[in-house]
């Protein structure tokens, strides 16, 4: 499963690129990842103890892993990896932001890759569609309420 989403953001990349370079800053703003925690980096790269969560009605769908940052260009992109070191074979999970100035701001490309199942088909892949979606007005929330660099 691959979702791609658009962002619009009314604010310049310098605004907008701190909330995006880690991902112990995305719940205040993407509510599919809702818990963070920083763990020992990966190989030098910052990683997090995550948490991703979608709700369908009054139901939760859950699902805890590993994530180091694997690419980060400054003010650019960034990329998120599954990076679980217990053994087992785990599905991929990615989730890679790029930003781009725009006449109006700033567009934030936001894409979430998953190659298991147990996420995928139907009402759920909406739902997590859904939460990027929705991302876009809490992150202009959270950006314009940050004092600029």
């Amino acid at each position: 499963m691959k979702i791609k989403v658009d962002l619009d953001v009314p604010a310049p990349p310098d605004s907008v690129w701190p909330h995006l370079e880690l991902l112990d800053r995305y719940p205040p703003w993407m509510r599919l990842v809702h818990r963070v925690e920083s763990v020992d980096p990966t190989d030098g790269n910052p990683a997090w103890d995550v948490e991703l969560r979608a709700k369908i009605g009054p139901f939760a769908r859950s699902k805890r892993l590993r994530m180091a940052r694997t690419a980060c260009d400054e003010c650019r992109f960034v990329r998120f990896e599954r990076a679980q070191f217990d053994g087992r074979d785990h599905a991929e999970w990615t989730l890679s932001t790029t930003l781009t100035e725009s006449d109006a701001g700033s567009v934030v490309t936001a894409e979430l890759f998953y190659s298991g199942d147990l996420w995928t088909g139907g009402i759920l892949e909406r739902v997590l569609e859904d939460e990027i979606r929705q991302a876009k007005s809490s992150l202009l929330r959270v950006v314009t309420a940050s004092p600029r660099r």
